[in-house]
C-alpha cells in the first residue's frame, strides 16, 4: 500500500501541495493519504509558572487548554474540508483520506518526520513555504528541515 503523508496548513502553498498529491495518486487503489496539522506551540498562558498547581488549578487550566485545542481544531476543519473537496475533485476515494493533528510538539519539522516514521508513510509531500514564512525566503523553515533531516522517505516540495 502506498502510504502518503501530506502536511497542511492553512497557507495556499499546503493547498497547492494536496492538489499536486490529487494529481499525482489520481486512480491509485492501493493508497491512503494522511493529511496532518502539528498544532503550534501553546501560548505562554498554558505554561508552568514554576510552582504546584493545585487540583482546582489544575482543572481549571485543563479547561483552558482543552478551548484552545477545540478552537483551533475549529479553525482548521475549513481546511480540511477544501483538501479533502480537492482531492475528491481528482478521483481520490474519501475512504482513502485520513486527517489527523498533532499536539504537544515543539518542532513541527520534527513531529511531522515522527508521524511520517511511525506510520509508514512512503512520502511527505509539503508546500514550500507556510503561513509562517516571509515573501522573500525560497524556501520556509519547516520544510528546509523535513528536507535536511528525513532519510528513507521520499520529500516531494510544491511550489
Amino acid at each position: 500500500m502506498k502510504k502518503v503523508l501530506i502536511a497542511i496548513d492553512d497557507s495556499i502553498s499546503a493547498m497547492k501541495a494536496v492538489e499536486y498529491a490529487g494529481q499525482q495518486f489520481s486512480g491509485t487503489g492501493d493508497l491512503q493519504i494522511a493529511l496532518v496539522h502539528v498544532l503550534p506551540n501553546l501560548p505562554a498562558m498554558f505554561w508552568d509558572e514554576g510552582h504546584f498547581l493545585s487540583e482546582q488549578e489544575k482543572a481549571e487550566r485543563k479547561k483552558l487548554l482543552d478551548k484552545w485545542l477545540a478552537n483551533w481544531k475549529a479553525k482548521m476543519e475549513p481546511v480540511f474540508r477544501k483538501a479533502i473537496e480537492v482531492l475528491a475533485g481528482t478521483g481520490i476515494n474519501m475512504q482513502q483520506v485520513q486527517t489527523k493533528f498533532i499536539s504537544d510538539t515543539r518542532d513541527i519539522a520534527q513531529s511531522i518526520l515522527e508521524e511520517a516514521r511511525d506510520g509508514g508513510y512512503q512520502t511527505i509531500i509539503i508546500g514550500r513555504c507556510g503561513v509562517a514564512c516571509g515573501r522573500h525566503n525560497l524556501i520556509g523553515s519547516v520544510t528546509s528541515k523535513i528536507i535536511n533531516q528525513a532519510s528513507e522517505i521520499a520529500i516531494t516540495v510544491v511550489e
